[in-house]
């Protein structure tokens, strides 16, 4: 066991990282592939009777649910993170996700039940929200706490990369479905294999709760209340965090917002899009894992970057990077030609990296140890129900007024200059060569 006042070992702190890694990919995984199937299925299997376009819309309305719900999580696991502890929330939120997705998975469809089935979808995917809320703030922590501050940023990507190492997992399952069966027995039942698989998220989460210890910082706090049992408590961590953090929670839900915007249209509505143009399923799910491993080898690079130079220094390029991305993302995905995709997948993942990896630390710095799960989490959630979860619905819904893909790359614009703004207002967090903890 590692005392409070020691710097977990190189060992440990590799297990962290790559449990952090794990449970991170796997729960986004869950989450996303209702994203996949809402976009490839789940307006023939739950909304039949329909026109198409209504379907694929209600289809992803019921995706968006699940964001509705992630504040929700963020609210509850903050709270109870922040008395409880990291690890054992991760947990129960991991168990949470598992089991709801499983269950998913067994669902009768319309067919079978009539409308009781679109509401179960619905109720689960509730769940899936509030789990999902729930599990970022615990990932992250777990491993930028147990980090040394010359590594946070670039031990903090491993929490980041899970989400995009879980649409590679999840689009890569769902292509392999999609070529060995025929569109009857995929659309029958076939949807039902990667849901059902969620098992090992449920079973992961045992792992974590028997090889792991909670971090540093909270096993400070819990020794210092310990030695001071007279003292007051503190009101509820949201509480407190909502009250002297107001500022950080609106800039991190700012810094994050054209992320869950511009992420979320390019792996969910991109999928549903282009085959419209022609463009096989199969095609655009192997372009999104292309764009999403330029994510995935972004990450660590450019967190670790802001180890050496700062956090701010490599935001601000990203930021604007991303702003001027937009249009010319959308005109070469529109070409519908292997090598204009393949380009706009570079320039959207590439983008999206560079601002997202270095975030983890970010925010991490930007708290009190007291309240930090609290406050990260609701500035994430909020950034993703407000961005993120009726993204795919709101770029749908643009595209059939319009009738011009250009109406989405100007709703990608102004989310990335909302967050350019919150970049530019937030401090520098940490400097070169800083050697005290969080």
């Amino acid at each position: 066991m590692t005392d409070v006042g020691t710097a977990p070992s190189e060992s440990t702190l590799r297990r962290v990282a790559v449990a952090a890694l794990s449970a991170s990919t796997l729960e986004w995984f869950d989450f996303y592939i209702y994203g996949t199937a809402a976009a490839l299925v789940f307006n023939e299997v739950f909304f039949p009777d329909v026109d198409p376009t209504l379907g694929t819309l209600a289809a992803f309305a019921t995706f968006g649910v699940g964001f509705l719900f992630r504040p929700v999580g963020g609210v509850l696991f903050g709270h109870f993170g922040d008395r409880l502890g990291r690890k054992r929330l991760l947990v129960i939120a991991m168990v949470m996700m598992g089991a709801s997705t499983m269950l998913i998975g067994a669902l009768p469809t319309y067919a079978t039940v009539g409308i009781l089935a679109p509401i179960l979808l619905v109720v689960l995917r509730s769940v899936q929200g509030i789990a999902v809320g729930g599990q970022y703030g615990g990932a992250l922590l777990m491993v930028t706490e147990n980090a040394p501050p010359h590594r946070r940023g670039f031990y903090g990507s491993f929490a980041q990369i899970g989400p995009t190492l879980a649409v590679i997992l999840s689009n890569l399952v769902f292509l392999v479905l999609v070529a060995v069966m025929p569109d009857e027995t995929f659309a029958a039942w076939g949807w039902r294999i990667p849901f059902l698989l969620s098992v090992v998220v449920i079973a992961l989460g045992m792992w974590v709760q028997v090889r792991l210890e909670d971090t540093p910082a909270f096993r400070e706090l819990e020794q210092k209340a310990a030695r001071t049992p007279s003292a007051p408590r503190k009101r509820s961590p949201i509480i407190e965090a909502v009250r002297t953090h107001p500022g950080p929670i609106l800039k991190t839900a700012g810094m994050l917002l054209v992320i869950q915007v511009y992420f979320y249209i390019q792996i969910v509505f991109m999928v549903s899009h282009m085959p419209t143009l022609g463009v096989p399923r199969q095609t655009i799910l192997t372009i999104i894992m292309i764009s999403s491993a330029v994510v995935v080898i972004a990450f660590p690079f450019f967190s670790g970057l802001s180890d050496r130079v700062g956090r701010k220094k490599v935001v601000l390029p990203a930021a604007i990077a991303t702003l001027l991305s937009a249009f010319p993302f959308f005109l070469l995905m529109e070409t519908a030609t292997i090598p204009g995709m393949m380009i706009a997948a570079l320039i959207g993942g590439l983008s999206l990296g560079a601002l997202y990896g270095p975030l983890a630390a970010y925010m991490t710095e930007m708290f009190a140890a007291d309240i930090r799960y609290s406050g990260a989490s609701i500035g994430y959630q909020l950034a993703a129900v407000v961005g993120g979860g009726f993204a795919p619905l709101i770029a749908a819904s643009l595209l059939a007024a319009t009738g011009t893909i250009l109406s989405v790359a100007v709703y990608v614009t102004v989310a990335a200059l909302i967050t350019l703004g919150a970049v530019l207002a937030t401090k520098e967090t940490y400097r070169p060569g800083e050697v005290t903890p969080v």
